[in-house]
């Protein structure tokens, strides 16, 4: 599932290289957070957050057959001072 949502958040950011994923597992859930730059963010959240609604909808039922719940966090990266 990670693979998925590694494919389709890198074909909407820029900056592919800077991209880290987090990958938590617990009994029955699987968090996903993706970390991204600041100019990135914008492009992958899109315009009222669509395209990460679709993103979460998407894996939602790519998993539906596993007994696993996915939640998909994008958050952005703190900027090195």
């Amino acid at each position: 599932m990670v693979e998925l949502v590694k494919y389709i958040v890198e074909q909407f950011a820029e900056h592919k290289e800077s991209i880290v994923y987090d990958v938590n597992e617990r009994e029955n859930a699987v968090d996903i957070t993706v970390w991204l730059d600041e100019s990135d963010m914008g492009k992958v959240i899109g315009k009222q957050g669509k395209i990460a609604k679709a993103l979460r909808t998407l894996v939602r039922c790519a998993s539906a057959k596993e007994s696993k719940r996915y939640n998909v966090e994008i958050k952005e990266k703190a900027k090195a001072e």
